[in-house]
């Protein structure tokens, strides 16, 4: 009964009405559980449309995290929106690597699953994700800009940074450019813990951006997300905090995870894969419990796990692997 939750991540109400139960802990999204914490002290003007000016501001604070010229930085509302927007923008040849996010298949039409050893055409466009996604499969920042200065006349390199707030080290934003074939992609969501905000953004040349712009049309975010956004952005010590605080976790994950006799996989600090036999099996088993992971339909032996909020939920966890 887990096909209901293999499409992506969330959907505690509807577990909730399937399995029963109340205090539901949520580990299926990979969203930082410890979100920040200056939304709640904003206020926002609800009656006056979005200032342009607010969003280009949001644009350039993002702009500086990300360490690219704001001219290179679009932001749209949601990087789902922005990854079909581009595809479309894009079109084909293309090749996503697979396994990675769902989306990456559906925003260019026909483009083709590939593993890594099928998907360097140069003279194609690749959609890669770096952290990847359900896996954490790490490529370090050369190897990407290898795949970026093999492009070819025909070819553009996607690249879906959703988790790379994390640790930006082997992000590849600073290569993007007029130059370059290159167009990436950042989640706020992911790294803030604020999913609800539905804001990312796209970087790449001024050409691409423009052509996002005209499809977004005026007034693309809410006020309320220009705000919290460029809030967030702007707080660096919350920033530099977040980025320490998450591997401790990570590590204190995977040490719950192999004192229950699971390998952890994965290099993203927001999540980890685990390998069974019957992974969804053990999803409805947590669920049961009232913990929400992350099966998946194409690969039965494998369950995706966030990080905890706290110490209560990282024992119940640990209890409810060693149940049964």
């Amino acid at each position: 009964m887990s096909a209901g939750w293999t499409w992506h991540g969330g959907g505690v109400a509807a577990a909730a009405a399937h399995f029963g139960g109340g205090d539901w802990i949520d580990l299926s999204t990979g969203i930082n559980p410890h979100p920040w914490p200056g939304a709640a002290d904003l206020t926002f003007d609800w009656q006056s449309l979005p200032d342009g000016g607010a969003l280009a501001a949001l644009e350039a604070t993002a702009a500086s995290v990300f360490g690219v010229d704001a001219h290179y930085v679009c932001a749209v509302p949601g990087t789902e929106i922005g990854l079909r927007l581009v595809g479309g923008l894009i079109g084909g040849p293309a090749r996503h690597v697979a396994p990675g996010y769902r989306t990456h298949g559906e925003m260019i039409a026909g483009s083709a699953a590939a593993d890594w050893a099928e998907a360097k055409d140069a003279d194609s466009t690749l959609i890669i994700a770096n952290p990847n996604n359900p896996n954490g499969r790490l490529m370090e920042r050369n190897a990407v800009q290898a795949l970026i200065d093999a492009r070819g006349p025909g070819g553009w390199l996607l690249v879906d940074e959703a988790f790379a707030d994390a640790d930006p080290m082997n992000s590849v934003s600073a290569s993007v450019g007029d130059a370059q074939r290159l167009i990436i992609f950042r989640s706020f969501g992911k790294f803030f813990g604020l999913a609800g905000v539905r804001l990312g953004f796209v970087l790449g040349p001024q050409a691409i951006i423009a052509a996002l712009r005209k499809q977004l049309g005026a007034w693309p975010l809410s006020a309320a997300a220009i705000a919290i956004g460029t809030a967030a952005y702007s707080d660096g010590d919350w920033i530099a905090a977040t980025r320490q605080r998450l591997p401790i976790e990570a590590a204190v994950l995977d040490a719950l995870l192999v004192r229950r006799g699971h390998q952890p996989i994965g290099a993203c600090p927001l999540f980890r894969l685990i390998e069974v036999e019957d992974a969804h099996a053990l999803f409805e088993r947590l669920a049961r419990l009232a913990i929400l992971t992350r099966p998946f339909t194409d690969q039965p032996r494998w369950l995706r796990l966030g990080l905890t909020a706290d110490s209560a939920a990282l024992a119940r966890l640990e209890a409810a692997l060693d149940d049964g």
